[in-house]
């Protein structure tokens, strides 16, 4: 069975309650209608003020629908908007705006716990959906830096057929340093388990394995290495790598002998954006790997990003994502986001 397959169906154990705040898209339109003939989401479709007229198409697919014009929890999104999160505060005017928007009521609600999560981008821009995510759910427990990560599907290459590799960040943090990079491989590795099914195991990549290497990119590697392993004792990471290494095993008994995750790592931790955006691209195109993202991981609650050439295919994978990672926050012993600060 493959990945794509799996995590349809594991959505379907325990279906989980998504918003989709692009109500007047199509794409957006044909995955709901999918995902729920095929049980593995309840979709929940909030109609956009600013496109009246589609309003009676997606009330005709019998789906359930949220009117921001008339939701009795509107009030409680405006409120949370006027407490805003950090140094970020909204005018009663400018929350009053932002609560009628379909995206930023749509992550409301999740914050409020009305809704399970939210899957946005194929009109919005990232910037759009991350800047919603991160005012009105922020980050979970414990956690700096909100980021993102592709599962890539991958052909057989190392004798274990098809396999899937967290490529992460790609899409967020530009420039993490030693903190952010080990918060990063930190949500990756959570995230794994619930959305692959397997133990993590992390490389944080380089141009330099294991000393070979020397730069002030290869010390926030190291340095983001020593933070991990104080503050994951049991995680499987290892670092710095070079790509190889940590995925053939032939390179990784040369290069990095007595690694235990060299040459078996199922999660690439990349230096920066720039390397990460670059690789995952380059892996899709050339290798006719399957990217699926961008997730974003870190939240309290999931609130996922999509590509603007999203397909309706698409959608309905970060969707069964998306309900797969709300299934392990629910399970979570806090979440911050809860009370705005």
């Amino acid at each position: 069975m493959s990945f794509l397959t799996r995590i349809r169906e594991r959505a379907t154990a325990d279906r989980r309650r998504i918003a989709f705040p692009e109500s007047a898209d199509q794409r957006t339109l044909d995955a709901a209608r999918a995902l729920a003939a095929g049980g593995i989401v309840e979709p929940v479709l909030v109609l956009d003020p600013l496109h009246p007229e589609s309003h009676a198409a997606v009330r005709a697919l019998g789906l359930e629908t949220i009117d921001p014009a008339s939701h009795s929890d509107r009030a409680a999104v405006r409120d949370r908007l006027l407490q805003g999160r950090g140094s970020k505060r909204f005018s009663p005017e400018e929350a009053e705006r932002l609560s009628m928007s379909p995206l930023y009521l749509a992550d409301g609600l999740v914050a409020l716990g009305a809704l399970d999560g939210c899957v946005a981008g194929a009109v919005y821009t990232s910037a759009e959906v991350m800047h919603a995510a991160l005012i009105l759910v922020g980050p979970a427990a414990g956690v700096r830096t909100v980021s993102s990560a592709f599962y890539m599907v991958v052909k057989e290459f190392r004798g274990q057929g098809e396999e899937v590799l967290t490529f992460t960040d790609c899409a967020v943090v530009p420039a993490p340093k030693a903190e952010q990079l080990a918060d990063i491989a930190t949500a990756a590795a959570t995230d794994r388990p619930h959305i692959v099914g397997d133990d993590a195991r992390v490389a944080l990549l380089s141009y330099s394995t294991v000393g070979s290497g020397q730069g002030a990119s290869v010390d926030t590697v190291r340095a983001a290495l020593a933070i991990l392993r104080a503050r994951m004792p049991f995680l499987a990471v290892d670092g710095e790598l070079q790509s190889d290494a940590a995925l053939i095993p032939e390179v990784a008994h040369r290069k990095a002998p007595g690694s235990l995750v060299a040459g078996s790592a199922n999660i690439l931790v990349f230096p920066d954006l720039d390397a990460g955006n670059i690789a995952y691209k380059l892996v899709e195109r050339l290798a006719a790997a399957r990217a699926v993202g961008p997730i974003v991981q870190g939240l309290a609650r999931p609130c996922n990003d999509l590509s603007r050439g999203a397909s309706a295919d698409d959608i309905i994978n970060v969707a069964a994502i998306t309900a797969l990672q709300a299934r392990a926050a629910s399970r979570s012993p806090r979440l911050r986001g809860d009370n705005p600060s």
